[in-house]
Parts: C-alpha cells; structure tokens; sequence
C-alpha cells in the first residue's frame, strides 16, 4: 500500500504547485498567502509518504484529498484534478491493502528456508 499511496501523494506535490503558477495570476491573491497554502500543502503531500503506514496517515491523505478538491474554489480546474486525485488515492489505498493481504498470505504459505550452515 505504501508504494501506491506515495506515488500519488508524490504526483499531488507536482499539482499543488503547478496550481500555485495558476493561483499566482489572480489579483485577488498575495503572492504571500498563494506559497504559503501551496507550500504547505506540498511539505504535507511528501511527509505523508513517511506517514502512511502509521496510524492515521491513510487519514491524514483523506483531508489532503479533501483539500485538493476545495482548492478548486481558487483554481476551478482543481475541482476535477482533486476529483481525480481523490480516485486514485482511493484505488491506492484499496487495491493496496489487497496487495498487502496478497504478500501476507504467500509468505505464510512459503516453506521455511534451512539453514545454510
């Protein structure tokens, strides 16, 4: 799960701050406040990769993927980008834990290695 998850959270670092470029060319927006939500916003999308085994990480992504979307009242394209990354952070979590489960079971199943002494 681990894998999936941080390859979309890696892949929302990159569209956080390509939606930075974006927000910048509004008037109504300080260059100030647009790095900072943005900076953070990223800081938190690659700390979450450390994060996702631990509990409440898988949470944590939820509010960021909640974030996103809201974003999109800033930058309307957001609205679908966050749409899609809320998706794939879905299927990352979901298929994940499948995969998890997968390795469990096989390795339960493997025969123990002798010792090779």
């Amino acid at each position: 799960m681990r894998t999936l998850c941080a390859s979309t959270l890696i892949g929302e670092f990159f569209v956080i701050g390509f939606a930075g470029l974006v927000a910048m060319k509004s008037d109504e927006l300080s260059m100030t406040a647009v790095w900072t939500v943005c900076g953070i916003g990223m800081l938190l999308s690659v700390l979450l990769c450390g994060m996702i085994g631990r509990p409440g990480g898988v949470q944590l992504g939820w509010a960021l993927q909640i974030a996103l979307i809201a974003s999109g009242f800033v930058v309307p394209t957001m609205f679908f980008l966050g749409a899609i990354f809320a998706g794939l952070w879905w299927a990352s979590v979901h298929y994940g834990r499948k995969i998890d489960e997968t390795k469990a079971r096989w390795a339960a199943q493997a025969p123990s290695e002798p010792d090779a002494a």
